[in-house]
């Protein structure tokens, strides 16, 4: 007994330098960022984006890989099982609060296998239609669904998707039922709108945003607390009458569980620096979202937030029918 008690001083003693001067070194060598969705996303646009900016404080670039699949949890999973080294970082949005209710099997916790770093920003939805769909305005648009019952289709991009979750809060809002058609991507789903093939569709503004200005789609309403520059005339959700439609694409850095403290207090400091940058701030109002507040940007305020999203969902998920895959 008194072996194995000598032992493990041995071992914490040894190890703990190792763990300081690791940190201390943080970081030698590029960090991975994992988007656990396609190049050319908005996640993946926001990650190059965010990853460019912190490399600034951190001295090291940041190597972006595009996880694909599962609605967003292989990618997820990845991280959760790399070492918790701080070279390994998930950027993920709102699936990472819908994923316990979508998914029976899920190979990770959501919260329990990650350490926080902090809130990146809220993307705000915009519910659109096809062109030449005939309702002028949000209400009128809300009383022919419920005129139409489920005849009105509604461009899906998956389980799990931005637009699948936006088209849940929107029926659930509502009281409306709408069908269902599903795209591999928000590309194709915006290229029907645009051609009138589907009726509605609701997607991140990154997307949606230069069809509005150029006419080629109607906009009915965002989901932001108050109007994006880059759309004046397209009011928030509240403004239109639809106050509860209130859903935003989120993000969110993550760690694994287990990265040292000291690394992940740099993570938190670069993350806080990226987001104050000029540059970056503007090339995010480019695309109709802004970065979060420093105190959201924090791994205190990502795990409230989170907590709390992942119940709330779970109520609209359970209350939609939708059965765990």
């Amino acid at each position: 007994m008194m072996f194995l008690v000598r032992s493990l001083a041995l071992f914490l003693l040894l190890s703990a330098p190792n763990a300081m001067a690791s940190a201390q070194d943080y970081p030698s060598r590029p960090i991975t960022m994992v988007v656990p969705f396609s190049a050319g996303g908005p996640g993946d646009v926001i990650a190059r984006i965010l990853g460019t900016a912190m490399s600034a404080t951190l001295k090291q670039s940041f190597v972006i890989e595009n996880v694909v699949g599962a609605g967003g949890t292989l990618g997820t999973n990845r991280v959760a099982k790399a070492p918790p080294d701080g070279y390994t970082l998930l950027l993920m949005h709102v699936g990472q609060a819908t994923a316990p209710a979508l998914y029976a099997k899920l190979p990770f916790d959501p919260v329990g296998d990650f350490s926080m770093i902090g809130l990146v920003t809220d993307v705000p939805m915009i519910l659109v239609a096809r062109p030449n769909f005939p309702a002028k305005d949000l209400n009128e648009l809300v009383a022919r669904i419920r005129s139409n019952g489920d005849k009105t289709t509604f461009g899906n991009v998956g389980l799990g998707s931005a637009s699948q979750l936006c088209g849940l809060m929107f029926m659930s809002t509502t009281d409306t039922k709408l069908t269902s058609v599903y795209y591999k991507g928000g590309g194709p789903a915006l290229n029907d709108i645009i051609a009138g093939h589907i009726d509605v569709y609701c997607d991140p503004a990154t997307g949606p945003t230069p069809h509005i200005q150029s006419g080629t789609i109607k906009g009915y309403a965002i989901t932001s607390k108050k109007r994006v520059a880059t759309l004046p005339n397209v009011p928030t959700a509240a403004e239109a009458g639809l106050p509860a439609f209130d859903v935003t694409t989120w993000y969110g850095l993550y760690a694994p569980r287990g990265t040292p403290k000291a690394v992940v207090t740099m993570l938190v400091a670069a993350l806080q620096t990226a987001l104050k940058e000029p540059a970056l701030v503007s090339r995010f109002a480019e695309l109709s979202m802004a970065p979060v507040e420093e105190e959201r940007a924090t791994p205190e305020a990502l795990e409230s937030f989170l907590r709390a999203e992942v119940d709330k969902w779970g109520r609209i998920i359970k209350a939609a029918g939708i059965e765990p895959q």
